[in-house]
């Protein structure tokens, strides 16, 4: 495959060679495949037992043990979150809400592990590698090879949605936490 070169005016004026603008949306396409299946496992260990997880039941007394009211309540919300935020990222699905539902997940973890260092594998370093990249897709967009290029009003990617997701992930996430004992 050939790509036409991406050239940006400099501020001599001369347009200047950058990536491709296929190499953007290929760099996309990985992070979104291996940051959306990532997560969507993770969601499918609380929601089904799957992949060595305890399924709704060993998620929810976890919750419950963690100061969470309704332990199996949050594990479902949790697990949905992390499926659907999952899958919605692998398809560049809505991609900012995507990118919103797994970072207002990946927050709760963050807060309920904080003060067990950085590295694995008491530490934060997973989460806080999960956030960035859920944010990061959110404010960037999904890349030309997504489902978003056929919706309507999200052909095109706007900074603004993806502001406006993140804003709602942390306003939701922190009333979450609010009914956290």
């Amino acid at each position: 495959m050939t790509s036409i070169p991406h050239t940006t005016p400099s501020s001599s004026g001369a347009r200047a060679e950058g990536p491709s603008l296929h190499a953007y949306d290929v760099g996309l396409l990985i992070l979104r495949l291996v940051l959306g299946l990532t997560v969507a496992a993770h969601g499918a260990q609380k929601l089904f037992g799957w992949f060595g997880g305890g399924g709704l039941e060993g998620f929810g007394q976890f919750f419950t043990m963690s100061g969470y009211p309704s332990g199996e309540t949050m594990a479902l919300i949790a697990g949905l979150s992390e499926v659907l935020g999952g899958l919605g990222l692998v398809l560049g699905l809505l991609t900012p809400l995507a990118g919103a539902a797994v970072l207002g997940t990946m927050i709760n973890a963050l807060a309920v592990k904080w003060g067990g260092g950085f590295f694995a594998p008491t530490g934060v370093e997973y989460e806080l590698l999960l956030s960035a990249g859920a944010a990061g897709l959110a404010l960037t967009g999904p890349g030309r090879f997504a489902v978003d290029r056929f919706l309507p009003g999200l052909r095109t990617h706007r900074l603004g949605y993806g502001v406006a997701a993140l804003v709602l992930a942390a306003v939701i996430a922190a009333l979450v936490l609010l009914i956290r004992n």
